[in-house]
């Protein structure tokens, strides 16, 4: 833009920690926000729904299974995304991926859930089942496969919609120096959408209305009692539909009325190279070959990938107690949208600083936060984990609520911290992360990094679960290999934080060397080590 790059000076301290966007960028801030909120939203409801419906009915043991499904379809759908690019705007590809996502959602709610008893083989599992015992669980997957493809689809719509196509967009359309400002809001905002999907979650669950139900079923049946869920469950999935309805119609006015105005004329300029540059096909092998031959994108990946392994490692082990505490759909659901508010809550405590974390100590040290949060609430927990026996008795005395009750608050504390410091942090400083690289590396890179490699984490999580589970039979005996495991990982994660800050800095200086707000992170990020050199050098990995 021709506008010159104003600093945090021109706002007072109150305003630099709740509101640190001018006037003029008001326009285009806006609607990239809300569309972010409705997003998370989602995601944020989508996330406890399917844990609720697969977990209660299949149980814990299936998720490492599910999870390595899951990474083909996000191959699938990346591979879809990318041909789909070739051939269309950016903008008609993000009307086509939203409108697969939400018909699939309005078909499973109001045709699939209904008729699921008629269309999962329960008998032909149990024969299958008797005879290959070794494959209980994939079997298991394959008779509820309702439940598995909605697990699926609920799984990808954050690694597709909020990762690949809407941070793909806002590092489109917003430069380095915007970014610390506008990412630190959009990271307080999708936390307010967490928090607000959990209150949401509790008040339906919670809601006694059964709009005449008592009439049809008799009270407190188990057939009432699905009846009303049914009933919770078309509320809900109503509300999601709606809301991806409301950022279709957000993204179509950006479009229209925000990218037309002439001070974007740069940002034009970079999407007709891009049209000019589709001529040559890209494919999700190009994509990786940027990756493999770049060691800032393959830092960025060990990022990605370190955090959803790590998460995913833990969160199985702790679903499976949470599954033994609260077995009945409604209860899960309860339990997981007040784990939802409570991440929204801290996550958006958090992210009121981050803004000022950046610029105070460098995008290195803001980045470390999430790894340092993962290894210290997870020795918490696999400590209580590994030595229930010794300090169960003793806390059930002071506290009065059994081991296993123990055992589940635990992992509580332990994922709502975690998963806040990602939403708050983590999000926010990757995607930073992204903004100085060229079109090329930028859009090929994200693709694979957010569209595979988030997947490959989870589904190397599961890996290794599955692998343990053929020994050990059942999740809590493999605690004591998981937990070493995971502290070997979080280890590689921190180094390779570290190294992503050094190039970081460096590319922020190169990419806007007029910037005084780049020129500080080079300066915090590269002070106790040598300057990495050019954006082709540090981008090639030959720095």
């Amino acid at each position: 833009m021709s506008r010159s790059i104003d600093s945090d000076a021109e706002f007072s301290l109150m305003r630099s920690f709740f509101w640190p966007i001018h006037a003029h960028e008001l326009k285009k801030f806006m609607p990239m926000l809300l569309m972010m909120i409705l997003i998370c939203f989602n995601y944020s409801i989508l996330r406890s729904l399917k844990d609720s419906i697969l977990i209660t009915s299949a149980g814990a043991e299936v998720l490492p299974f599910i999870k390595m499904w899951v990474l083909p379809m996000a191959i699938l759908l990346t591979v879809i995304f990318t041909k789909l690019s070739n051939r269309f705007s950016q903008e008609r590809v993000f009307y086509i991926m939203m409108a697969v996502f939400l018909s699939f959602f309005a078909l499973f709610t109001y045709v699939l859930y209904p008729l699921r008893e008629s269309l999962h083989p329960h008998e032909t599992a149990k024969v299958w089942s008797a005879l290959y015992p070794s494959f209980k669980w994939i079997i298991v997957l394959c008779e509820n496969w309702i439940f598995t493809l909605f697990y699926t689809m609920a799984e990808l719509w954050s690694v597709i919609i909020l990762h690949v196509i809407f941070w793909g967009f806002a590092n489109e359309v917003t430069r380095v120096h915007e970014a610390r400002r506008f990412y630190s809001i959009f990271s307080i905002g999708s936390n307010l959408a967490a928090a607000l999907a959990g209150l949401c979650g509790i008040l339906l669950i919670s809601s006694e209305m059964t709009f005449g139900l008592e009439a049809t079923f008799l009270a407190g049946s188990e057939m009432m009692q699905d009846a009303i869920w049914q009933q919770k469950l078309n509320w809900i999935m109503g509300l999601i539909i709606f809301c991806g309805l409301i950022v279709i119609a957000l993204f179509r006015w950006t479009n229209k009325n925000v990218l037309t105005d002439p001070c974007f004329d740069d940002l034009h300029q970079i999407k007709k190279l891009a049209k000019v540059s589709r001529k040559k096909k890209q494919s999700l092998r190009d994509s990786f070959n940027y990756l493999k031959n770049s060691k800032y994108l393959i830092c960025i990946a060990i990022l990605v990938i370190s955090y959803n392994l790590s998460i995913n490692l833990v969160e199985v082990i702790w679903k499976d107690q949470l599954k033994q505490l609260y077995p009945a759909k409604t209860d899960y659901m309860w339990f997981m949208s007040y784990l939802t508010l409570c991440q929204g809550i801290v996550s958006t405590i958090t992210a009121f600083f981050m803004s000022n974390i950046i610029f105070r100590f460098g995008w290195t040290f803001t980045a470390l936060i999430t790894p340092i949060t993962m290894f210290l609430t997870s020795i918490g927990f696999f400590a209580f984990l590994l030595f229930r026996e010794s300090l169960g008795p003793v806390v059930t005395t002071l506290v009065g609520v059994t081991p296993l009750a123990i055992a589940v608050y635990i992992g509580f504390i332990q994922n709502c911290f975690s998963k806040a410091a990602k939403y708050s942090v983590f999000d926010a400083t990757k995607e930073m992360a992204f903004i100085p690289l060229e079109h090329e590396e930028k859009l090929k890179g994200k693709a694979a990094i957010d569209g595979v490699g988030s997947r490959l984490g989870k589904s190397g999580g599961a890996f290794i679960h599955t692998g343990l589970l053929m020994f050990f039979h059942r999740l809590s005996d493999s605690s004591p290999y998981i937990a070493a495991i995971l502290l070997t990982v979080i280890i590689g994660w921190i180094v390779a934080t570290k190294s992503l800050g050094r190039q970081f800095g460096a590319l922020a200086a190169s990419a806007e060397p007029d910037s005084k707000e780049a020129t500080s992170y080079a300066s915090s990020e590269t002070s106790q080590s040598k300057p990495i050199g050019t954006i082709k050098g540090a981008v090639n990995g030959n720095a």
